[in-house]
């Protein structure tokens, strides 16, 4: 049918105006469409809380501070650990609001930090040397914790001593006490995520340190040919120490998967693609579990195999498509294979104790997965039922709403963050006067009553993350109330990537 002048005018003002709506925001080629996912407006600023969330884990330095720390109110602490075995074990992260350094959750940290910059560091801008040096601060550890081979020491702090006192880590006189894994009393769960961690990190600093990089790659393939050759879990020989606090619940099948994907990616190597075909299926790739945290590996493995098929196109794991799909099915709201609970607010709930892990390792999942979806041209097939990769983007974005401020109490579980947030986290250093405030020690027991106490915590740690409410939604802002009102590295590190994405999208960064 032939088109009148007006109806070909309107054509091309309709083909014009969509061409220059597309082309306003350039488009960065190693995130396809990502400024097109979601409204112009942004109820939050995605920046700010990415450079709060980087910021907290200042706060939980050990060791000697540098002199451009910005956290002051955070002085050195364990400048002798590791003096009980007579190896260097200074520096690392403490985990939490106490003061032992739990090498499981500080390895899984380090690999989301470095799973979060290696997926969304080129939207990070100014923020990208604060994670690389969050990230370094965690890897030069883990390199004084694997120096010696077949042996890693996984944990400084007598963790029931600690917990029995309130103190400050610069006061701090329970015993430091040095605990490893090694061929008599194995741990293949902590030394394949340490492993995953030094492989993972070497890619964030291939270009831009690659001395460092190829040390952290060299110094995992080694760390994870004794997690394979070595098989245990580390809490079998070490249970008195680790457990109830970092038990490997989940068994060490997981770790060796996760570990092995890790190290496929660092080297391009053959033999660990040959490793994970032929132990794949052994080590849990299609069992159906949704937990995805510093315990359990295998929802994490399955969505980073799963990058191999669909943008490195290795075909030999398309497998690992179908089984991050039955993970994503999982978790959709409404889909027919949902195994998912969400408070009556809309926050992913997982368990009471500190459920925000879940929060947001998961949106952090959903962001990865839409990105790969999106670069392959591929959705999600959910019993008939179609999730595009822009459906994931608006799941994970309402979770990281809801974390942010978006919630029924209108309360961020980000301290610093917006008007209003808790006042009396589970954290030591943060409870307690700071040294500057009170240069006098204080004691084990006196620390207490600062614990008790209704005051708002003296020291702001900003970025910190919490626990976060319960099923319905409530939060009672309690210092004792260490289920929801602890925060943890693992918490924050996979939040960075997703801030990271939001920030970006909305034109912040």
């Amino acid at each position: 049918m032939a088109l009148s002048l007006y109806s070909f005018t309107l054509l091309c003002f309709f083909f014009l105006f969509h061409f220059f709506t597309i082309n306003a925001y350039p488009v960065h080629h190693n995130y396809p469409f990502h400024r097109h996912h979601h409204p112009h407006f942004a109820s939050h600023n995605y920046r700010d809380a990415l450079t709060k969330s980087i910021l907290f884990f200042e706060g939980q330095r050990s060791g000697s501070l540098p002199s451009n720390q910005r956290i002051t109110w955070r002085k050195n602490s364990g400048l002798s650990d590791g003096a009980a075995m007579h190896v260097d074990l200074v520096g690392g992260y403490y985990d939490a609001g106490d003061n032992v350094k739990f090498g499981f959750p500080m390895a899984f940290t380090t690999t989301m930090l470095s799973w979060s910059v290696i997926e969304f560091g080129g939207m990070m801008k100014s923020e990208l040397p604060n994670a690389k040096e969050a990230i370094r601060w965690a890897t030069d550890y883990l390199l004084k914790a694997t120096a010696h081979p077949d042996t890693i020491y996984v944990q400084v702090g007598d963790a029931n001593k600690d917990h029995a006192c309130w103190e400050r880590p610069e006061d701090m006189d329970t015993p430091r006490s040095v605990f490893k894994v090694d061929k008599n009393s194995p741990g293949s769960d902590v030394a394949a995520e340490t492993a995953a961690a030094l492989a993972s990190a070497s890619l964030v600093f291939r270009r831009s340190d690659p001395t460092y990089s190829n040390l952290l790659v060299t110094r995992a393939i080694r760390v994870f040919e004794f997690a394979d050759k070595y098989r245990a879990a580390y809490s079998n020989g070490l249970r008195k120490v680790v457990c109830p606090f970092y038990c490997s619940f989940s068994g060490y099948q997981d770790e060796l998967l996760w570990g092995a994907a890790w190290l496929h990616k660092a080297t391009r190597n053959p033999a660990f693609l040959n490793y994970i075909q032929v132990n794949g299926q052994l080590l849990g790739a299609a069992e159906f579990d949704n937990f995805f945290g510093w315990d359990n590996k295998h929802v994490g493995a399955r969505i980073l195999l799963s990058k191999a098929f669909l943008v490195q196109n290795v075909q030999s794991l398309h497998d690992y498509k179908g089984h991050a799909d039955n993970f994503i099915c999982s978790i959709i709201p409404g889909a027919p294979f949902t195994s998912t609970k969400y408070t009556p607010g809309g926050l992913l709930f997982k368990m009471g104790d500190s459920n925000m892990q879940y929060v947001t390792s998961t949106s952090f999942l959903l962001l990865a997965y839409a990105k790969y979806l999106t670069t392959a041209h591929k959705f999600v097939d959910c019993g008939g039922i179609t999730v595009t990769p822009n459906r994931l983007r608006a799941l994970a974005k309402r979770q990281v709403d809801y974390l942010l401020g978006d919630n029924p109490l209108k309360m961020s579980y980000m301290v610093g963050y917006g008007p209003r947030y808790p006042q009396r986290i589970h954290h030591r250093g943060s409870s307690l006067p700071s040294v500057a405030s009170h240069p006098a020690k204080i004691q084990c027991s006196p620390g207490f009553s600062f614990m008790k106490s209704q005051s708002p915590n003296p020291n702001i740690l900003v970025g910190a993350v919490v626990g976060g409410p319960d099923q319905n939604d409530r939060f009672p802002d309690q210092r004792p109330d260490y289920e929801q009102s602890e925060p943890a590295t693992y918490i924050n590190a996979p939040l960075l990537g997703s801030l990271a994405y939001l920030a970006h999208s909305f034109g912040q960064l």
